[in-house]
């Protein structure tokens, strides 16, 4: 797993976010910090972390996709949680992406195919500096890695038009509808990080 300081100013408050399958920085880099150091995990090929994030007075969660199982496994002790369209069983045939597509995702690959799913008409689409073998490598390491169970998210961000992770297992996943009017990539209806929290 890597890391990326996305604001590193020595504030008291930190929001850490994990990042979907894939990912870089590109999806959320518009989002403005303010008074909050953000850290960005992603690149899950492997689960090994060395990182000590204790200095902060106040610790934030964000996570995103497949990174709301990721980051179950990582609890550096957090005021809040949110848990963007994703559950803790994102391969799933009832909670998250149905085994049979997932797979076929995986021998098919096409990450320009999955980037146009992930946004509505009409919205812009980030470049993903990631190489095609690390991102397979990566979504090939997700499906073999559970979640921690006890882990709880206190906010669920479900968008109505998530075309990765289908809404209806979402829903049933967590028992709340849909609440964004988005697709799988919600952020650019967010300005600040804080919105998030």
């Amino acid at each position: 797993m890597k890391y990326k300081w996305l604001n590193r100013k020595y504030n008291e408050k930190l929001i850490v976010f994990f990042n979907g399958w894939g990912m870089d920085e590109s999806v959320v880099k518009h989002l403005k910090p303010e008074d909050y150091d953000v850290i960005m995990f992603y690149d899950y090929n492997s689960l090994d972390c060395n990182i000590d994030l204790v200095n902060y007075k106040e610790k934030y969660l964000v996570a995103w996709s497949m990174g709301v199982m990721t980051a179950t496994l990582f609890d550096f002790g957090y005021k809040s949680k949110t848990a963007v369209n994703g559950t803790l069983k994102p391969v799933d045939n009832e909670f998250g992406i149905p085994v049979k597509v997932y797979d076929l995702t995986l021998k098919h690959l096409n990450p320009e195919k999955f980037m146009q799913n992930m946004f509505l008409p009409g919205e812009k689409i980030p470049e993903i500096n990631r190489d095609f073998e690390n991102q397979k490598n990566e979504l090939a390491a997700l499906k073999t890695y559970k979640a921690n169970g006890n882990f709880r998210y206190e906010r669920v961000i479900i968008s109505s038009s998530d075309k990765i992770i289908p809404v209806k297992n979402q829903i049933r996943y967590w028992g709340i509808n849909a609440n964004l009017e988005s697709g799988h990539c919600p952020f650019y209806k967010f300005s600040f990080w804080s919105e998030l929290l």
